[in-house]
């Protein structure tokens, strides 16, 4: 999955608006443009459609993070400068508070199935032997168990 179709789908699941996603990556420490903004929500095939970077992409889940739990004390996390989808998906994991149950319902929701190991192993330290990659397929739908329970009110 590339940067540009993961704020995408944030964007719809939450109904943000150009205002809202300018706000997120604020609460990060990071101001942007409703110009790039709206460049990186463009869908690739559009001659204006500019690529999120990880960089970028790393502020706007950390400000998703503030947004939704609230700014710890302190300095805030550097973003990270290289993104893989272990990393976004803790991030979303984090920024929504979800228990493993609660992702592996929101899996069930699009009939994907996962156990809880498979899903635990995502979120472990990479120098762990039981740590996984986390694949495009997977994320997309996380993803889309997110927009179900989130935009289209499945489980309120």
């Amino acid at each position: 999955m590339n940067n540009n179709d993961i704020i995408r789908r944030i964007r719809y699941t939450f109904d943000f608006s150009d205002a809202k996603m300018i706000e997120i990556f604020g609460l990060a420490g990071r101001d942007v443009t409703r110009a790039q903004v709206s460049d990186w929500l463009k869908k690739e095939d559009d001659p204006e459609s500019k690529e999120l970077d990880d960089e970028h992409l790393a502020v706007f889940l950390n400000g998703l993070i503030n947004d939704k739990r609230g700014k710890k004390e302190g300095p805030q996390p550097e973003p990270e400068k290289r993104l893989n989808n272990n990393i976004i998906f803790r991030k979303l994991k984090i920024a929504l508070n979800l228990k493993d149950e609660d992702i592996l319902d929101m899996l069930d929701m699009v009939d994907f199935r996962l156990s809880k190991h498979e899903l635990s192993a995502f979120f472990r330290n990479p120098s762990q032997s039981q740590y996984r990659d986390c694949k495009d397929q997977i994320l997309r739908n996380f993803l889309h168990g997110m927009q179900l329970k989130y935009h289209d009110g499945a489980h309120e």
